[in-house]
């Protein structure tokens, strides 16, 4: 086999109805044995869930009315170049934490600038909850606490063309706003510019801080605002 120019990680969580969150108000995730070998003599399952459950990708139209559905996408909005800001630390101190500007300007002085169009996928650690009711994080009142990008941070990737014809934000929680915030106001800022997100990460610590890519799968539904997806990480091989 000749040598290959990445190295491929996955970055989406298996989708089990046992084990994924389901964001509140979203349909329930069931698998349904349809088919068995020894009755049909083929394997087959029944799949139910909404466009956004487990490891997703969202499109525009999402949040914004006349925006791009999936299947008005460019293929090339699902293929971006990468980089990974860890906020694990603070994550873990603060479950209501926004990446700001100040965050992004201390990440580009330590590790470079980040390129035009880019993935810029936010590290939590929010991964490791996964299956439990600590993903959600609900306080009593029923407020979701998880972290997420700041408005203030999310306006100056835009401005700086990071965001720019195309480009993502990404994230190992149900979206990239934080979970108190129900106004989506991270969501609908970005997806008013056209770009995705891409949500439920898994496995980002495979993932370099700068250098690679990530490549969006997932059926492509008519009209789709999204689609629960494989999504990759290439790694460029050196030397």
């Amino acid at each position: 086999m000749p040598d290959r120019p990445f190295r491929v990680v996955r970055l989406s969580h298996v989708n089990d109805p046992e084990r994924t969150p389901i964001f509140p108000g979203d349909p329930a995730f069931t698998l349904d044995t349809v088919a068995s070998i020894p009755d049909h003599g083929y394997y087959l399952q029944s799949v139910s869930q909404g466009e956004h459950t487990g490891t997703h990708w969202g499109a525009p139209a999402h949040f914004t009315v006349g925006g791009l559905t999936a299947d008005q996408l460019d293929v090339e909005d699902l293929f971006l170049p990468a980089v990974k800001i860890d906020v694990r630390r603070q994550a873990a101190g603060d479950a209501d934490f926004a990446l700001s500007v100040a965050d992004l300007v201390a990440w580009e002085e330590e590790n470079g600038g980040i390129a035009a169009e880019s993935a810029v996928i936010l590290w939590t650690g929010w991964e490791s909850r996964w299956g439990t009711d600590a993903y959600a994080n609900l306080d009593d009142a029923g407020t979701m606490h998880q972290p997420g990008f700041g408005v203030d941070a999310v306006e100056w990737l835009l401005e700086r063309g990071i965001l720019g014809v195309r480009g993502a934000l990404g994230i190992d929680t149900f979206g990239p706003d934080r979970g108190l915030d129900d106004s989506y106001a991270v969501s609908k800022l970005l997806y008013n510019e056209h770009r995705i997100s891409l949500e439920n990460l898994a496995h980002l610590g495979e993932l370099p801080t700068r250098d690679a890519f990530v490549l969006v799968g997932g059926t492509i539904n008519r009209t789709g605002s999204g689609s629960p997806a494989t999504i990759y990480g290439l790694i460029p091989r050196r030397g």
